[in-house]
């Protein structure tokens, strides 16, 4: 995408004019031809000056005199003269030069010539009187969205309403004659929110709801519902803050301890809406759970000198949180800003343990790196004193409220993920111009006058008139002409399409990647729930039932109506353990105290049925008979044993559910016979002291994670597990470097992926399975439910038509798949209107 501000991409550009030697009329006659059609100054010279001319005559830089800040002094030249006729491209030094006729005054002197084509739009520039817009500039530009900066707010208005985000638009409106647009209708403003809050597909049943209901503040407070569900909010948000913290399951590092993942710490963020700016502090200056970032990645091997954890750690934090790429000054003094190699290990030496000399293009240059942010002004790091301490003021310097840059990097982000596109873009350009400076100031205020609350940020945009307008195209286009219509037309991430197929066919992953304190961020009264459901159930030596034996056994017997459609149970104990249901082991743990999820549904039946838990192991002979007539130790006196459990059974359109409560009764024995629960003399009932007594080394909070954790098994969303082929098809990075914006072009890779791959076809087979099971008989009802799921629409007739027939009657797996792909494949599933 062109922009207006300065991309040199050339790695030389041109160097000093030298004396001019005009050109003979036979070598005239023999210059590429100027193109016969208009040249957008824009579209076809700006890209080619920024490439070949401004890394010596741009941004400040005046070789031999040539500057090329503005046509005027394009046209003025340098020492050699002037740089251009207007109207006589023939006649102009700058096509003398670029033509290459001369082999003694060439430009550029180094790297690639310009092509005859370029050549000839050059001259047809000229030749048409060198237009250029007033706006595009490769002078060297102010340090803008810096320090804080509090713009007023024009007043409310029948056109602009009482938000505040539309009322600073509406003067933007006005000068950029952008007309009034209708909001969106509730469906589309649903899914659309839906998508962008919680990245999920509104349910069928939620979505009629909010389309019946008349409140006129029903959009605001269904942005705010969504947003108070932490769980969801925080697993959507996961991914948009892994690409930037380049946290992932697995890949280079993991193994050789080269990298640490911050999963668990950033989803505890997430959840529980930690400030921004505590969480960036905390990214600066880690706990241990946080200070996967800093490290980076410990690369094996011979590594440049730009790539050390210390170089990383400065390129992703200036990235990441200041919105600049110093990538590029991690060699050299950087082309494509004003940033310098000595800023770069500047910022370095902060991370390193011992000082850093700079190399350039990894060659040493014997100069020793200073200590220091590079903004002045903000605050001094001590280069003396100890690494924690610099981290610690470091962590000071950019979470300062006098550090505007922080809160407007982060604000910008969240508006380009809305919109499709940033306030500033590219998003890592913060030094650039905003196209509504006062918008992004005022956003930036509000957000640090809110505490940081990222969540507060999310709902002021969502519920503004500006996000609700329709969604326009995307066009690709130079950046000073591009004008806000409205929230630009998107695609689905990796994830949200994974997770928009895990509720259109209710197939998702079967279990996360990482385990984290899933109770972080519930309500109170869930939290409670699920601790109360992990109480554990512990008897010991002090019960009048003897227990020095090698094996505890927990049982109880349940008696279950119809059909059985799922059962599944999470359960962890003192020691090892084993789960029978009706006399077959189904399951458990060579883990002492670590949950373990089983799946009970093949095991039980209609009727009564008897579960029982081993706990221990009966150890080997020789450890109960002796070895060499030597007296074995006896069983030990056993230290309480317990279990805790959640069970939960549908059966018959009834859930049962129960845990490790005085229902339970309990056996000892040396023996691997169970005792039979129908022969009540052999089991003693638990006692009262039971529930209350010492935990047995169980952690209740941990096996009430377990529990919440359950509930999602099966259908675990894309965002807890490594990237499969189809989501790194559709562009989800590796996150072995910083990923701010994802490539929202289609691929060739993807169009086979999405035709062709193993990973979608497995998807759509397991959901066409699921969706047989459920709907045996009856197309028609089938095709509703996967358009309602899908769309978040009933079926038209054309389309039960064309559906019913490709389903079958009866119901055919085969048909299903092919519907699922179908659906799947319309723009209608994959975009966000």
């Amino acid at each position: 995408m062109i922009r207006h501000r300065l991309f040199v991409l050339a790695a030389l550009g041109w160097l000093s004019l030298p004396v001019q030697a005009a050109l003979s009329p036979e070598q005239k006659r023999s210059l590429p031809p100027p193109v016969g059609r208009p040249v957008d100054f824009a579209k076809d010279i700006q890209p080619l000056l920024q490439n070949s001319c401004a890394q010596c005559h741009g941004r400040g830089k005046d070789k031999g005199g040539f500057r090329i800040d503005t046509r005027e002094t394009f046209l003025q030249g340098g020492d050699a003269g002037p740089g251009a006729v207007a109207g006589r491209s023939a006649d102009s030094l700058v096509i003398e030069l670029v033509s290459g006729l001369d082999p003694d005054n060439l430009m550029p002197q180094k790297g690639r010539r310009l092509t005859a084509e370029q050549v000839g739009l050059l001259r047809g520039w000229i030749d048409q009187g060198l237009p250029w817009p007033k706006e595009i500039t490769f002078a060297r530009q102010p340090i803008e969205n810096l320090r804080p900066q509090q713009p007023p707010i024009p007043p409310a208005s029948r056109q602009a309403g009482e938000h505040p985000v539309d009322r600073l638009l509406q003067p933007y409106y006005e000068r950029h004659k952008v007309g009034k647009a209708p909001p969106v209708e509730d469906r589309l403003f649903a899914r659309r929110v839906y998508l962008d809050v919680i990245g999920l597909l509104p349910p069928p049943e939620e979505l009629e709801a909010f389309a019946r209901e008349r409140a006129p503040d029903k959009r605001e407070r269904l942005v705010h519902r969504l947003l108070a569900n932490n769980h969801r909010y925080a697993e959507h948000w996961l991914s948009f803050w892994n690409d930037l913290l380049r946290n992932d399951y697995k890949g280079t590092g993991y193994i050789d301890g080269g990298r640490k993942q911050i999963t668990a710490w950033l989803y505890r963020a997430l959840a529980t809406n930690q400030p921004y700016d505590r969480m960036v502090a905390q990214l600066i200056n880690p706990p241990p759970e946080a200070e996967g970032f800093l490290k980076g990645i410990v690369w094996r091997g011979a590594v440049n000198s730009s790539q050390t954890p210390a170089m990383q750690a400065a390129q992703n934090l200036s990235q990441v949180f200041m919105g600049v790429n110093l990538k590029c000054a991690s060699c050299h003094d950087s082309f494509i800003n004003d940033y310098t190699l000595a800023d770069t290990y500047a910022l370095a030496n902060v991370f390193s343990d011992e000082p850093l000399e700079l190399f350039q293009c990894d060659k040493p240059t014997g100069i020793k790196a200073e200590t220091r942010f590079f903004y002045p002004g903000f605050g001094v790091i001590s280069a003396s004193a100890k690494r924690p301490e610099r981290l610690r003021q470091l962590s000071e310097i950019i979470t300062s409220k006098d550090n505007g840059r922080l809160s407007r990097t982060v604000v910008n982000r969240l508006w380009a993920r809305f919109f499709g596109r940033g306030l500033v873009e590219p998003v890592d350009e913060m030094d650039g111009p905003a196209w509504h400076p006062d918008l992004l100031n005022w956003l930036a205020e509000d957000l640090v006058a809110h505490g940081y609350n990222l969540k507060h940020t999310i709902a002021t945009i969502l519920t503004s008139r500006a996000y609700q307008r329709p969604a326009v195209p995307g066009g690709e286009g130079p950046e000073a002409h591009y004008v806000f219509h409205g929230p630009l037309v998107r695609r689905l991430t990796a994830e949200q399409f994974r997770d928009a197929l895990t509720s259109l066919t209710g197939a998702g992953y079967a279990q996360p990647a990482a385990q984290v304190d899933w109770l972080a961020g519930q309500p109170e009264s869930v939290r409670q729930t699920l601790l109360r459901q992990a109480a554990p159930l512990v008897v010991s030596e002090a019960t009048e039932v003897p227990t020095n034996h090698w094996l505890t056994w927990f049982g109880r017997e349940l008696s279950l109506t119809g059909r059985i459609e799922r059962a599944a149970a999470v359960v962890a104990a003192s020691d090892v353990f084993t789960v029978f249901v009706n006399g077959q082991a189904v399951g458990g743990s060579r883990k002492a105290k670590e949950p373990a999820h089983l799946d009970l549904h093949k095991h039980l039946r209609e009727g009564i049925n008897q579960v029982v838990l081993q706990i221990g192991a009966k150890p080997g002979a020789e450890a109960i008979k002796g070895k060499d007539g030597k007296k074995a130790a006896p069983p030990p006196k056993l230290l309480p044993k317990g279990f805790a459990g959640f069970f939960e059974i549908q059966a018959g359109g009834r859930t049962v559910s129960f845990h490790a409560d005085d229902a339970w009764r309990y056996a000892t024995g040396n023996e691997d016979t169970k005792p039979d629960l129908s022969r009540t003399a052999a089991w003693a009932a638990v006692p009262e002291s039971a529930g209350g007594g010492p935990a047995a080394g169980l952690d209740a909070r941990a096996v009430a994670a377990a529990i919440f954790q359950r509930s999602e098994m099966g259908r675990v969303r894309a965002a807890w597990v490594a990237a499969d082929p189809l989501a790194m098809a559709l562009g989800r990075p590796n996150r072995e470097q910083v990923c701010t914006v994802r490539p929202t072009q289609a691929t060739t890779l993807q169009a086979l992926e999405l035709t062709n791959g193993g990973t979608l076809a497995a998807v759509l087979r397991a959901g066409a399975e699921k969706l047989l099971a459920n709907h045996p008989t009856g197309n028609r009802r089938l095709v509703e439910v996967i358009f309602q799921r899908g769309l978040g629409r009933p079926a038209t007739a054309g389309e039960i038509a064309l559906a019913a027939p490709l389903v079958g009657e009866p119901v055919r797996a085969e048909g299903i798949e092919d519907l699922l792909w179908s659906v799947a494949m319309l723009p209608e599933f994959q975009l966000i209107y």
